[in-house]
């Protein structure tokens, strides 16, 4: 029996104990995260990060703007870096908020460089690791040593950055009557992974899928986003991510008997997504979806579905890792992958 996979299923099954870990650190720090975003007055947030952290800055600027009315905008850090004047309209009150699990990663370094060198406002970092670059760079830095992985596709440690600027929306918002729920996402994040295994060992198993589209919209567009990058990394499977009724537009004709759907439905839009999956099963897609209710995965947490972003993640990355195993390769140790993209430093000088 081989070890291929061991760390990427242990941090994924570990994930619900390091978001209690993380809420508690978070916790211990509200009131100093409140009074920095309240004396900063800003009226836009940057997210920024590269590859898997690209994808959460999209799923928190969505997010952070439904909590705090703030305008809210994802960027990959090397538009900010390279293309600083289209990127954004560089102005005093802007808050870039660089996420990086390694704390290395060159593209959000420079990014934090060029964003500074404009003045365009203060920056706040979150990484896993002290001590890093990324880490000292910030008016504030906020870091999850916890969340640190040895595989180099990112499963707990996107879930637990993610889960720290769902915590900084909250707290920003002024969303005190979000907080119990807080609390109850380890729990029920430990109950969903037990029964989601069989679930994910038999999707991820079936030799008879070659193509994965994951559909989601509003913040879960980035999370889907991210979950198609997880198959992609891990499994070296064809993986396309899409907003629900855009799928229709174009997409669709993708569809083969091979294809599995994999919606990530809201609670708001729920009936108009639920047609999208079925209008694709009436054309031979296999579906599996994942929402509050009356889903392959349901979550029956009871909580506002602005705090259920997270509770997608782990059976997404369930399938990848069981797909993975089932061709024989590696999800710890992915394709011409590396856990940190490093440049060298002559790449900084063709900023523009």
């Amino acid at each position: 029996m081989n070890a291929f996979g061991t760390h990427t299923r242990a941090e994924i099954l570990s994930q619900p104990a390091v978001w209690l870990e993380t809420l508690q650190s978070l916790h211990s720090q509200a009131d100093e995260l409140r009074r920095f975003f309240r004396q900063g007055a800003y009226n836009e947030v940057l997210f920024t990060g590269c590859g898997s952290t690209y994808y959460l800055s999209l799923a928190a600027a969505a997010l952070f703007q439904d909590l705090t009315g703030i305008a809210g905008r994802g960027l990959p850090s090397s538009e900010i870096w390279l293309s600083p004047r289209s990127a954004w309209a560089a102005h005093p009150r802007t808050l870039l908020v660089a996420v990086s699990r390694s704390g290395e990663t060159t593209e959000t370094l420079y990014a934090c460089d060029a964003f500074r060198q404009v003045g365009a406002g203060d920056i706040l970092t979150l990484t896993c690791y002290p001590g890093t670059h990324l880490a000292q760079v910030g008016a504030l830095n906020l870091v999850f040593p916890a969340a640190q992985e040895e595989s180099v596709a990112q499963t707990r440690a996107f879930s637990t950055l993610y889960l720290a600027t769902t915590v900084l929306g909250i707290l920003w918002g002024g969303r005190d009557d979000l907080f119990e729920g807080l609390e109850r996402l380890p729990e029920i994040g430990r109950r969903l992974l037990e029964v989601t295994l069989p679930m994910a060992q038999r999707f991820g198993s079936r030799t008879d899928l070659d193509r994965f589209y994951f559909l989601g919209s509003s913040m879960r567009y980035g999370l889907a986003c991210e979950l198609s990058l997880k198959m992609k990394e891990m499994s070296l499977s064809h993986s396309e991510p899409f907003h629900f009724l855009e799928f229709r537009h174009g997409p669709v004709s993708m569809i083969t008997p091979g294809s599995l759907i994999i919606g990530l439905v809201s609670q708001t839009n729920h009936s108009r997504e639920k047609t999208v999956l079925s209008e694709m099963a009436a054309k031979g897609a296999s579906v599996l979806t994942m929402a509050e209710q009356d889903a392959n995965v349901a979550f029956e947490s009871g909580l506002d579905e602005r705090l259920c972003g997270i509770f997608y993640l782990p059976a997404g990355q369930l399938i990848a890792l069981e797909r993975a195993l089932a061709k024989g390769l590696d999800p710890d140790q992915p394709n011409n992958l590396t856990a940190v993209v490093r440049l060298s430093s002559e790449s900084k000088k063709s900023v523009s």
